[in-house]
């Protein structure tokens, strides 16, 4: 993972452009997913799965990612089931807690409640792992993300409950740990060893 004190990256450039001045264009390994997504949506809206309709789906969702191409979302060519296991039930944990501590901020603060909107950089550059930080976040009751900085990856966040700077460390700090988690998962190999030598020693007890 790049050192965040350099200078920040225009990637929008880099995903548009190659160096010759020539559009980038996702494969058909990288665009399968967004090719079943629009063929489910396809489905959905017509209320009708049946094989006629779906194979014009195909043909629409083909016409859709050819005429307002987007760029290729790299993946890391790494997935560790072990950790995305562990990260789904402490992500289920996770809404839980939140969830109820939402409901007694509501039933016992009320209108005491404080919140704020907090930035919060974190070490990756993998759009990957930055939009699926912000899905996460904003699926757990209390977070919500209002913008993302892509030349820096940093996150803008409103996050309920927070009372002191002590507070925004904290949600900072729990932040930068779902990344972690997810690096650990789903991360490039550069970026898991990058995490392991940033834990050092601490690192097989932190797995979790």
């Amino acid at each position: 993972m790049p050192n965040k004190n350099f200078e920040p990256r225009d990637q929008r450039i880099d995903d548009a452009l190659d160096t010759s001045g020539v559009r980038h264009r996702a494969t058909l390994k990288q665009e399968w997913p967004l090719l079943l997504l629009l063929l489910f949506v396809w489905g959905a809206l017509w209320q009708d799965f049946s094989l006629g309709n779906m194979v014009f789906g195909v043909i629409i969702a083909l016409l859709i990612v050819n005429l307002f191409p987007l760029p290729p979302v790299v993946l890391s060519g790494r997935i560790n089931a072990w950790y995305c296991l562990k990260l789904f039930i402490w992500f289920l944990g996770q809404v839980f807690a939140a969830s109820v501590h939402v409901a007694w901020l509501a039933l016992v603060r009320g209108k005491r409640t404080r919140s704020a909107v907090i930035a919060v950089p974190l070490r990756t550059d993998s759009d990957l792992i930055v939009m699926t930080v912000g899905h996460v976040l904003t699926l757990i009751p209390g977070s919500f993300v209002i913008d993302v900085d892509r030349s820096s990856s940093t996150l803008y966040l409103h996050y309920i409950d927070i009372e002191s700077p002590a507070d925004v460390e904290k949600a900072r700090s729990g932040i930068r740990d779902i990344e972690r988690r997810l690096i650990m998962a789903i991360g490039s190999r550069d970026e898991y060893e990058a995490i392991k030598s940033e834990c050092g020693p601490n690192f097989d007890a932190r797995k979790g």
